[in-house]
């Protein structure tokens, strides 16, 4: 009688258990949705949508972006934090919500224990340009004008604490000048109000700013890479520009909620792998200005609390605060 109870037992732990065993294996059975932290149009959104077509084809299962702003991506990444840890959410992760807003204060969702990473995805990074009428055409003259005349130039923004406040205050400090801060409501808006000339100066998107470049809209002064960009390799770089120790590119990954079987996150890397050993892929992606990047397994989790750290600081030397 014990031994058949015991059997009992068994058996139904066994059939509790085959629907778990079988869900990693059959992985995936239903499309997945990508969760975008920002409006569509921008560079996260570009992508999410070469990611979701490319990973669609490897997994054999649609891909779907859904895109949810708010609150600086921290809405969309609360969400995914959120979220059932069954492989089917994937965030499309970016370094605001990650790095900068954690950086700033306090958010609902801890960047490291509560997501599982599939390793770093891509880079992207900036140029320095101004204005036209802006009476410089080099970043030693740009710093030369703002220290014979202090607080004169404004500077655009994406908005209180995000990247491109955050890496212009950094360019402050390096360099020792004063600009007025201007925050925009986006990325777009901040190169357009350099374009009016409500500010002068912005360190804006490479793809996006290049076309106002050549059309002579916009000045170009720098790009933030540590190489020249093959896009604009006219354009030196701020080491060149005799400006050091600022190599900050705005970064992407792809994360799932923390608990997410093992067996998952691991379809999910291997895809990822051969996403970027792509070269339709990393083509495309170029042509974004963005720069494929994988970490080695077990890195994210240092190389995103070295990110906190860095902005942390940029954040208490300038007193920045959240809005």
């Amino acid at each position: 009688m014990i031994f058949e109870t015991r059997r009992s037992l068994f058996m139904l732990l066994i059939l509790a258990a085959a629907p778990l065993l079988a869900w990693g294996a059959d992985y995936p059975t239903k499309p997945l949705h990508l969760i975008v932290p920002f409006a569509p149009g921008g560079g996260n959104d570009v992508l999410a949508r070469l990611v979701s077509t490319h990973l669609a084809s490897g997994l054999g299962q649609q891909v779907v972006v859904d895109n949810r702003p708010g609150a600086s991506g921290i809405t969309a990444t609360d969400l995914v934090a959120k979220s059932a840890p069954d492989g089917y959410t994937v965030l499309l992760g970016f370094i605001g919500p990650l790095a900068l807003s954690p950086a700033l204060g306090r958010v609902p969702y801890d960047p490291v224990s509560d997501f599982v990473p599939l390793d770093l995805l891509a880079e992207s990074y900036h140029i320095l340009v101004v204005n036209p009428a802006v009476p410089v055409r080099s970043v030693k003259e740009l710093v030369a004008l703002a220290k014979r005349e202090p607080g004169k130039l404004n500077y655009a923004s994406s908005g209180q604490g995000a990247n491109l406040h955050l890496i212009t205050e950094l360019f402050k400090n390096t360099t020792g000048i004063e600009m007025v801060h201007v925050p925009y409501k986006g990325a777009g808006p901040a190169t357009t109000a350099v374009l009016a000339g409500e500010a002068q100066v912005v360190f804006g998107s490479i793809s996006s700013s290049l076309s106002y470049v050549r059309a002579n809209r916009l000045v170009a002064l720098a790009v933030t890479s540590p190489r020249r960009s093959p896009l604009a390799p006219e354009v030196p770089t701020l080491a060149e520009s005799g400006v050091g120790d600022i190599d900050v590119p705005s970064w992407y990954t792809l994360l799932l909620p923390a608990h997410t079987p093992d067996d998952i996150a691991e379809r999910l890397r291997g895809e990822l792998k051969r996403l970027v050993a792509n070269p339709e892929f990393t083509g495309q992606v170029a042509r974004q200005a963005l720069e494929v990047q994988v970490l080695a397994p077990g890195q994210y989790s240092a190389f995103l609390k070295s990110e906190i750290d860095k902005w942390a600081s940029v954040v208490r030397k300038n007193g920045i605060r959240a809005e």
